[in-house]
């Protein structure tokens, strides 16, 4: 029986995982900041581990014993901590498990945004130099540096996801409700950019498939394979947003759906004017300055043909599939 360390089991992402995990047999561990909030989790983890990616001791102690550790925990929403969160709690994870006798296998959830937007529209594969274009997509790829110099102490890989969806994912489902109860669907473009996205129950089967036999990666004095251990997920389809929409209004039943494009300029004020109101709330939000660079820096596709070729990664559904699936289940819960 494998015994299974999971951060940021409360978030979307980890919940899927989590599901996993337990379903395959796997005595899973769940690393939450406040075990009142993790309530859900109970019925599938063999327990619960209070720690924060932020304070090493607590770390070192959830990760004592676990043959996996499954790091997803992270910040999408604040820029103010995402150097904190994502690069620096990356690195106390990857110095945790290195303290422990026997290290465990170490799987790090980062980001499309690490490796950074489509080169000159192509699918961007594992070899490309990333480039970053967001606060957060350096503060992930500092993760991913800070951990891999430790590479030769601690057995690494890392799972690069794009748009990830499914059931539990509050942020898709603010698209699915435009769509549905609207008709309308807002697209931040005026070209027609391409995007990746991943069911997040395909994305967990590859957590796994990363952690039995992903390749790992190498330390940097190792610079013969600088990206090896890296791996992209994808459904096969890269739609753009418009196609996206059309997919979306076929799952809800309805007819037809009214694209509207915004410009990059109409992009920017926007996400000024969300920013302002976060900051006097006081409260984060799904659009920011920050994500004004990922939305207008072209395609963010991305080549999963080396899980295939290495792990024997598949989506298990079509796209068009999946979102239906996620529909349903925003359905049966009342969301939409």
């Amino acid at each position: 029986m494998v015994r299974a360390l999971v951060t940021g089991a409360t978030g979307f992402i980890g919940g899927h995982l989590v599901e996993a995990l337990a379903k395959r047999g796997d005595r899973v561990a769940a690393m939450v900041r406040q075990t009142a909030m993790a309530d859900p989790l109970r019925r599938l983890c063999s327990r619960l581990v209070p720690g924060d990616v932020t304070d090493f001791d607590s770390l070192r102690t959830a990760v004592a014993g676990a043959d996996v550790v499954y790091h997803l925990a992270g910040c999408t929403l604040r820029p103010a901590d995402f150097h904190r969160i994502n690069a620096l709690g990356t690195e106390n994870v990857a110095r945790a498990c290195a303290a422990q006798s026997t290290p465990p296998v170490l799987v790090i959830v980062s980001s499309l945004a690490a490796a950074g937007p489509a080169p000159n529209g192509r699918a961007r594969t594992e070899e490309d130099r990333p480039i970053q274009v967001s606060e957060y997509g350096r503060s992930k790829r500092a993760g991913e540096i800070a951990a891999q110099k430790l590479a030769a102490q601690v057995p690494i890989t890392v799972v690069r996801p794009p748009i990830v969806f499914g059931e539990m994912d509050k942020l898709s489902y603010l698209m699915f409700h435009s769509v549905a109860r609207f008709g309308v669907h807002l697209v931040p473009s005026v070209g027609r950019p391409r995007f990746s996205l991943v069911h997040a129950d395909d994305l967990a089967r590859l957590f796994i498939l990363a952690a039995e036999r992903g390749a790992r990666l190498r330390s940097p004095e190792q610079n013969h394979a600088p990206y090896q251990g890296y791996y992209f997920a994808a459904a096969e389809d890269h739609p753009t947003y418009d196609d996206l929409g059309r997919m979306m209004a076929a799952v809800v039943g309805r007819r037809r759906v009214a694209t509207i494009h915004c410009c990059s300029t109409v992009v920017w004020m926007v996400a000024a004017l969300s920013a302002l109101a976060q900051k006097l709330r006081n409260q984060p939000g799904p659009l920011n300055l920050d994500k004004a660079w990922e939305m207008t820096s072209g395609s963010w596709i991305c080549s999963a043909d080396r899980a295939a070729g290495e792990l024997g990664w598949t989506v298990a559904a079509p796209l068009e599939q999946r979102l239906r699936q996620t529909v349903d289940w925003y359905r049966h819960e009342h969301w939409l």
